[in-house]
């Protein structure tokens, strides 16, 4: 077995040590170490690595996408039509679960009001709703939606996912298809996404939708939470949203452009919380054993799981 290793923004060489410690005496290559004659090249462990570098590797046998998103891969036509394998993996799904939690919370609980307060040392107990009060809704309810839909619906939330098709989650109201939007949004204090990166939903987060949230809730406005894809939100509409008060706050972890530049009006947008594209960091030594499991499976022909469906982008 050959591996290479492919990644653009990370440090290659952790994945390589991990890769190495599995397959002990299998020769494991990092890009852009190698470059020239890939053709011996079995599996890739990808992330935002240049399409040329997929398509050089004429033997290649799977791509494994080392985050959670698989649009880097998708988004090239001449992609190598090889299985892609997406981490499916209970130490990511954790993370996102935790992040979307805190910001949910964040929100609820007016920490970004009390911040300010604290820096103008102004002690104004606020009006607090109940959890049981806020009406949480989903984009996206594949494994990391709903895992994250659950925790909340476990804290007391009023929870609902969208998808494409219904699905049925314990403690989840489900809607599906475009046809029921209308109503998912109608009835949404705070909405998350979730949703991969397909060309449906690139660009579904605009200013018409996000007016479409309710503003009949106990908080007062409606608050949008992206730990989606950064494609997926139009973001001088959600800066445009938070100025205007059709968004009372927002949480973004993921952007169109990441960095983000410093010429974005995001940075400046009221009550917003930017972190970078921290929210489920893939952990090299949790998902090396992921990947492990699959490379056996797939050569003692016992075929991998999570593959990619490309029409649906997951």
């Amino acid at each position: 077995m050959s591996l290479l290793i492919a990644t653009a923004g990370w440090s290659s060489e952790r994945w390589a040590e991990r890769m190495r410690q599995r397959f002990p005496g299998r020769d494991i290559q990092i890009w852009p170490e190698k470059t020239d004659d890939l053709a011996d090249i079995d599996y890739v462990l990808a992330w935002k690595a240049p399409a040329e570098v997929l398509r050089a590797c004429p033997n290649l046998k799977v791509i494994f996408s080392l985050g959670a998103g698989v649009d880097h891969l998708l988004s090239d036509p001449q992609m190598p039509e090889v299985p892609i394998v997406r981490v499916v993996d209970p130490d990511l799904t954790e993370r996102m679960c935790e992040w979307v939690v805190f910001q949910v919370l964040l929100h609820h609980r007016q920490h970004l009001q009390y911040t300010a307060q604290q820096a103008a040392r102004d002690w104004a107990p606020l009006p607090q709703p109940s959890a049981r009060e806020v009406r949480v809704g989903i984009l996206g309810l594949g494994v990391l939606g709903a895992r994250a839909g659950q925790a909340l619906a476990g804290l007391g939330f009023q929870v609902a996912g969208w998808a494409r098709g219904l699905k049925a989650i314990e403690g989840i109201e489900s809607f599906a298809g475009a046809e029921e939007l209308g109503a998912f949004l109608e009835r949404t204090d705070i909405l998350v996404n979730l949703l991969p990166l397909t060309p449906e939903t690139r660009h579904l987060v605009d200013h018409a939708l996000l007016s479409r949230l309710a503003r009949d809730g106990a908080r007062g406005g409606p608050v949008f939470i992206n730990a989606g894809r950064g494609g997926s939100q139009v973001e001088a509409d959600i800066a445009r949203a938070l100025g205007d008060g059709t968004l009372t706050g927002a949480s973004l972890d993921v952007f169109e452009t990441e960095p983000l530049p410093a010429t974005s009006p995001l940075w400046h947008a009221p009550n917003l919380v930017i972190s970078p594209h921290v929210a489920a960091d893939s952990d090299p030594e949790a998902l090396s054993l992921y990947i492990e499991a699959q490379i056996r499976s797939f050569e003692a022909g016992a075929g991998l799981r999570n593959v990619v469906d490309p029409a649906a982008g997951y």
